[in-house]
């Protein structure tokens, strides 16, 4: 199988290199995972040290040869033991459970984060638990395992190439997949959060994993699981080794590759609800410990057998959770460390390590394939079409200004314009035009920043969140709320630019030295978002409900307060924004084909695409600063504009601005009118409205990737 030209070539497959193995090969690898059994098995000793309570190494020294200190054995036995026994069967789940998803899929970034099996289990469980259903410690697995497999089902049976990652199974577009999905997901769960905060308390908290465990439970009932799971995938090492060499080569060598990939599939699945029942989902555990030991292994004759490859991920995990949890509390202390979940530090960790393979990538740019077209409108066909978005957007407005926890008449609207409305339409409508003017112009900007994200990148599954901007906003917005309670909005929206000026420096700077080349960039995007939302949730923890429900309302994207002056930076940045790209039309319509024509006709591929960035970056950090972040319309309105009327950006990006404006008006309005007077945050509305949309998206560009 060749080596995919997203990634280094000793990463790009699991290939066996080794046949058979000689007695000295294996045996080095045998030594290198009794080193890591070293290395895990003195942060395991550090880590039991640590805590809230005053019980050090002295006090546990004594209990070893026979103390009788019944305090320090309370702490030990109650709260240090559970929490060290929680992170070794995490440690091991997701090591493995990674290890295995790599090699079924043959594509080194799958794990159960970026094939959304956490965002699955996570969803399952809380839904669970909003409808006031308790479930013991095996029926939440249970549960988690449902959700989990669904999801991954899904991202896999949608990604081109399906769960074979043949052709057209790209990296980057398995991971954009994954993660869209599981944006969708996390949409629905913290809808399920905001509307049941009563029977959901202490979960956000829980998603971000945390080893904090009252009891040695659910390490008990789940642990044989995972042994299990783990030893059954023995049975299968020869299997999975034969098939990365290709499943055409594994067939003939007598492996029944679709079964094999099934159970694959399912014993990995399992192996991550376990870990998200006992501590939450703990991000990048499952990519990071994989792929680190497939580094090693690619240097060590002999190791690359599932044989040595399975233990060597297991220790790998658990020593990637300890050695965080470890990190955690030395940087910040017991107590603290109580508060902030350990799978913040692995998410950074993760993200940092995603960033470092997508620099070690080979600098690529795929062509513009996959993007779903017209079916070819006559020229007055495409007219038409936008000028019925247009009508469709200011009825669209018209009938929001009408509609909330206070309904109006079409005859109220007209006399406010005129200004002879009464004291209560005026206070309705002077509340309410402004939220309808950001929905309108924040839909917009991030429709355009969507398009020419998709055009630079030539990623047709790209949006403006993978740039890391969205992220970085979010953090930088979140920061200022956290820091000063009763911050300004010109506070958040100054915390907010500067966020996403940072993040894009970031995500540029590193991606420059591959000449801003697709795949790179997209890679780098994704790890700082996933930094930054790991960053953001710690931020969110560490603050008191007040605040943490301000923030979490605040990163679903809410229209909620909006006045019209808060709304000029956005406004000057959208119609400057309109004349640049409109002449930029033609580059952008070059650069979605490939790199040799925009060269040929003259077009300097680097400064065009930075300069490009750099207008989607600022209707982005001016759009999320606005509204917050809202998700899927960066994504969905440039696909529908394409569908409506072809892949020529002169028509494609006013069309795509209407049909962004129109997705968040209609999101806002709904969520000002589905639980009047209560409200449902426009972000996780575009979420619900934009999946269904996205996977048929997916099911329909499958052969064309």
């Amino acid at each position: 199988m060749p080596s995919s030209p997203l990634l280094p070539a000793d990463l790009a497959s699991p290939e066996v290199l080794a046949p058979g193995g000689t007695v000295k090969p294996r045996l080095g690898a045998i030594l290198l995972i009794a080193l890591g059994v070293v290395v895990a098995t003195l942060l395991a000793a550090v880590h039991v040290t640590q805590g809230s309570a005053n019980v050090g190494v002295t006090e546990l020294i004594g209990l070893l040869f026979g103390g009788s200190d019944d305090q320090s054995a309370a702490v030990l036995v109650a709260s240090r033991m559970p929490r060290l026994a929680a992170g070794v069967l995490i440690g091991v789940a997701l090591g493995v459970a990674g290890l295995v998803m790599q090699s079924v899929t043959r594509n080194v970034l799958a794990s159960p984060d970026t094939l959304a099996v956490n965002a699955g289990s996570y969803l399952a469980i809380v839904a669970v638990a909003a409808f006031g259903v308790a479930l013991p410690v095996v029926g939440g697995g249970a549960v988690a395992f449902a959700g989990g497999l669904a999801a991954a089902g899904l991202v896999l049976g949608l990604s081109a190439g399906g769960v074979g990652g043949g052709r057209g199974g790209g990296t980057v577009r398995l991971v954009l997949a994954g993660s869209a999905i599981a944006l969708a997901l996390d949409a629905l769960t913290t809808m399920l959060l905001l509307l049941h905060p009563e029977r959901t308390e202490g979960l956000y908290a829980w998603s971000k994993g945390t080893l904090a465990q009252t009891g040695m439970t659910p390490m008990l009932q789940l642990g044989p699981v995972v042994l299990l799971g783990v030893a059954a995938l023995f049975l299968f090492a020869r299997q999975f080794d034969l098939m990365a060499l290709g499943d055409d080569t594994a067939t003939v060598l007598g492996v029944r590759v679709r079964r094999t990939r099934l159970i694959g599939i399912l014993i990995a699945v399992l192996l991550s609800a376990a870990a998200v029942t006992v501590a939450g989902p703990i991000g990048f555990v499952g990519l990071a410990a994989p792929a680190i030991v497939r580094l090693i292994a690619a240097r060590v004759p002999g190791m690359q057998k599932h044989v040595l490859l399975i233990p060597a991920a297991a220790v790998m995990g658990v020593v990637i959770v300890l050695g965080a949890d470890v990190l955690l509390r030395l940087a910040f202390g017991g107590q603290a460390a109580v508060e902030v979940p350990t799978g913040v530090v692995t998410t950074i960790f993760g993200a940092v390590f995603l960033i470092a393979l997508a620099l070690r990538a080979r600098a690529s740019s795929d062509s513009g394939t996959g993007f779903v077209v017209g079916a070819g409108l006559s020229h007055r066909g495409r007219r038409l079409v936008l000028v019925a978005s247009a009508v469709l957007l200011v009825l669209l407005a018209f009938v929001s200004l009408l509609l909330g926890d206070a309904k109006l008449l079409g005859g109220d609207v007209l006399n406010w314009i005129t200004g002879q409305a009464g004291p209560l339409v005026e206070f309705v409508m002077n509340t309410r035009a402004p939220r309808v003017a950001a929905a309108i112009l924040a839909g917009a900007a991030l429709a355009l920043a969507g398009t020419v994200v998709q055009a630079v990148s030539r990623n047709p599954l790209a949006e403006p969140a993978i740039l890391g901007v969205t992220g970085g906003a979010g953090v930088g917005a979140v920061l200022v709320i956290t820091l000063w309670p009763l911050a300004t909005f010109l506070g958040v929206t100054l915390g907010g630019l500067a966020g996403a000026a940072l993040a894009a420096a970031i995500v540029f700077g590193l991606a420059l030295r591959g000449g801003l080349a697709s795949t790179r960039l997209i890679l780098i995007g994704l790890g700082v978002s996933a930094a930054a939302g790991a960053i953001t949730s710690m931020l969110i923890i560490a603050t008191d409900p007040y605040n943490a429900a301000k923030a979490l309302t605040w990163m679903s994207g809410s229209t909620y307060g909006r006045t019209f002056p808060q709304l000029v930076p956005l406004l000057v940045v959208v119609l400057i924004s309109v004349p640049l790209l409109a002449s930029a039309r033609r580059e952008l319509d070059l650069l979605a084909f490939d790199d040799d024509t925009p060269r040929v006709l003259g077009v300097r591929l680097g400064s065009a695409r930075l300069g490009l960035l750099a207008v989607s970056v600022a209707l982005t950090a001016t759009a999320v600063s606005a509204v917050g972040v809202i998700g899927f319309v960066g994504l969905v309105a440039p696909h529908a504009a394409r569908a409506l009327v072809g892949s020529r950006h002169a028509l494609v990006l006013p069309l795509a601005a209407l049909l962004g404006a129109v997705l968040v008006c209609v999101a806002d309005t709904l969520g000002r009118t589905l639980i009047a007077p209560g409200q449902l945050p426009a972000g996780l509305l575009t979420a619900v409205v934009g999946a269904p949309y996205f996977v048929w998206l997916l099911w329909r560009s499958r052969g064309a990737a």
